[in-house]
């Protein structure tokens, strides 16, 4: 139960002032939807003003804050032209204030012929006449315009403006309660860190450069004490040995031999699964290292001492995939294996229910529909989640109570992480790696060209389609718009210039079209029909076709490394050679130039992803945030990268050796698990 101090910052936000159903729309675009939602809705920047005697004391370009005397009001001869109001300093020199759109009513109002005014705004100069266009406030008196001296800029909506925002943050911090302290004493003097309440505040008026720290930090205290204790209540739970007899992995006809990587995690996982509590283990596995047959042997052990097995995968693509693969590679063991998603209807759905609950399907492969109310197992001994960051640490817990027992679990990532973010996000589970590659996969060869060469590139794909062989091309984005200017890649548009070129030889596929028309794509390209896969980042992982020799991305320093990695090896899959080619625009920030350097000499994604997070610093690692309840909204990366093992030792101090939750900081630190959403940890010791 959330603790009731709390309650006023989980009221809904239309309890705040002015706040009614007109803005709860643009509000809910941006996840505010309480009153804790605005406070933790930290502005992007600042703007930091000078107040300055007169304009002999201003900079071109600089935010200023000056009292002016108003002269006159011009208006444009044009209806779309600009409104000017005339104004000078005390000594007399001009400055124009200017306005766009139907602003003139405004500027009447504010600035009356006569007045003197205090303004706010950045000073620039038009045909040697100094002006200030738009200008952020005007005030009569220079005290209400000296307190937005230092003002936040939050990130808005559609219908939203920074004053409105501003004016929620204030009522959302006058809620805001004195909370007793969770962190480590020690800690908190070393940092010299404000109280949380200071600190919020702190964060909302730009003041001190330490509150965002302290809240990051928080956030990832809040995590790891999370983490551990599922940790922990994994370990107290009763489990199920699961020790196989070697009757089904003997009959595996595998087309390769394993590498030493897999048969490390095999044993690691086996001697897990063979314990009386329930395994809690991920499986991080490079492009092409073998997860899937890792995977398979885990869940052919669950089977040989009758139990069953569930794989879960983010999406129905690759769902599927995961069904065709385990059916070939376990074709020779007579395992009975199920595809169940939320398309299943009537009495196919009904039969494959059925064969879950008696105990005739071994292996069930499916999307979320595998943990709904409705699916009941006869025995679940192991539960195997693919592409496990895409789901939050809630929803692997409710598949993980369809067992008579905790089953084991297993989670597997394509993703190469870092070792801090391992820390940050899967502290609760043990690590396998696979960190070497199946015998005979061929180096990719990895070039970047510019942009400019598209016509010549356009023809190598065309000769490379006419060969045989099929190709991706990957875009930024799917649709460009009209307020772009920096000429960015859209998927669409280059889709209708290469089906000019390639006719139906070509297919796009990306995340905005519906289900069934993605899928259509993917299997027209899959099967051969299509040579030519246009598409944005969604086949970054789970998309295997072994005749796909060539990759074309474009724009490719807008793409993290790891990124462009996981992009890169959705191409030699096959025992053809494979060409990556990295299309770059002509101007090149130093790290985008270093990004598209690294992805040419190296091929491994355990050093690029370790790159990756070093580059970007306080930026997002893959060039978008993760989703999955484990992420972070406050801590940048390089916060992360810098606090996380103490954050970790301090979360593990309280769990072992102060007593938990139930000491005097463990009750404060039960406060920040639910402030926070990490109230799954609090849940898990409930058995909930």
């Amino acid at each position: 139960m959330r603790p009731e101090i709390l309650n006023p910052l989980f009221a809904e936000i239309d309890s705040l002032d002015g706040v009614g159903p007109k803005l709860k729309k643009p509000l809910a675009k941006l996840r505010l939807e309480r009153v804790r939602d605005v406070l933790f809705h930290l502005p992007d920047r600042f703007v930091i003003r000078r107040a300055v005697r007169d304009l002999d004391d201003a900079q071109v370009g600089e935010n200023v804050f000056i009292a002016l005397t108003v002269v006159e009001h011009r208006s444009s001869r044009s209806p779309r032209g600009p409104y000017r109001v005339i104004t000078r300093d005390e000594p007399g020199n001009i400055c124009t204030i200017t306005y766009f759109g139907k602003a003139s009513f405004t500027a009447k109002k504010q600035l009356p012929v006569g007045a003197r005014r205090w303004v706010a705004g950045r000073l620039d100069q038009y045909d040697q006449m100094l002006q200030i266009v738009h200008p952020d406030h005007v005030a009569e008196e220079s005290a209400e315009a000296m307190g937005k001296m230092v003002e936040p800029i939050y990130r808005l909506a559609e219908g939203l403006t920074q004053p409105r925002i501003a004016g929620m943050a204030t009522q959302a911090l006058e809620r805001a309660p004195d909370l007793a302290e969770w962190i480590e004493p020690g800690v908190l003097a070393r940092e010299g860190w404000p109280s949380w309440r200071e600190a919020i505040a702190a964060a909302h008026a730009g003041e001190n450069a330490k509150a965002s720290d302290r809240l990051a930090y928080d956030e990832l205290f809040a995590n790891a004490l999370a983490l551990m204790l599922v940790r922990q209540q994994n370990r107290a739970r009763k489990g199920q040995v699961l020790q196989g007899t070697g009757a089904l992995r003997d009959k595996l006809q595998l087309p390769f031999p394993l590498t030493g990587a897999q048969q490390r995690s095999i044993a690691e996982i086996t001697a897990d699964m063979a314990r009386p509590s329930p395994m809690l283990r991920l499986l991080q596995g490079d492009v092409g290292a073998g997860k899937t047959v890792v995977a398979l042997e885990a869940m052919l052990v669950a089977v040989e001492a009758s139990a069953q097995a569930a794989l879960l995968a983010p999406t129905e693509l690759l769902a599927r995939q995961h069904y065709d693969s385990l059916r070939k590679l376990a074709a020779s063991t007579g395992v009975e294996i199920a595809l169940l998603t939320g398309r299943d209807k009537g009495r196919a759905r009904e039969s494959i229910l059925m064969g879950l609950l008696d105990g005739s399907i071994d292996i069930v492969v499916g999307t979320h529909a595998i943990f709904q109310d409705t699916v009941a197992y006869k025995n679940l001994g192991l539960v195997v989640i693919d592409e496990q960051h895409r789901f939050g640490v809630s929803q692997r817990l409710m598949l993980t109570q369809k067992g008579r027992v905790t089953p084991h679990t297993l989670a597997m990532t394509a993703t190469p992480i870092p070792r801090t973010l391992v820390l940050a996000n899967h502290g609760e589970m043990e690590v396998s790696r696979l960190d070497e590659l199946p015998p005979g996969r061929q180096a990719i060869d990895t070039r970047v060209l510019p942009l400019d060469r598209l016509e010549d590139i356009a023809a190598a794909v065309g000769r490379h389609l006419a060969s045989g062989q099929q190709a991706y091309w990957v875009c930024p984005m799917v649709r460009g718009t009209e307020s772009e200017t920096d000429d960015l890649a859209a998927a669409e548009a280059r889709y209708a210039a290469l089906k000019v070129r390639f006719g139906d030889d070509a297919v796009l596929v990306h995340g905005q079209l519906a289900p069934e028309l993605k899928d259509a794509g993917m299997a027209r390209f899959a099967s051969g029909e299509a040579k030519l896969l246009v598409a944005t980042t969604v086949i970054e992982v789970g998309v295997d076709v072994p005749n796909a020799t060539l990759m074309v991305i474009e724009q490719a320093e807008r793409f993290g490394l790891a990124q462009l990695h996981q992009l890169r090896g959705r191409v030699g899959r096959g025992s053809e050679k494979s060409t990556c080619l990295l299309l770059r625009s002509s101007e090149l920030s130093e790290t985008g130039k270093k990004r598209l350097e690294l992805m040419k000499s190296s091929q491994d994604g355990f050093e690029l992803a370790e790159e990756d997070l070093r580059l970007r610093g306080g930026g997002e690692l893959l060039g978008t945030r993760q989703s999955g309840e484990e992420g972070f909204t406050i801590a940048s990366l390089e916060q992360v990268s810098r606090l996380i093992d103490t954050a970790n030792a301090d979360a593990k101090m309280l769990v072992e050796q102060e007593g938990g939750l139930d000491s005097a900081r463990g009750q404060a630190a039960r406060v920040v698990l639910y402030l926070l959403e990490r109230d799954w940890g609090v849940q898990t010791l409930r058995g909930g």
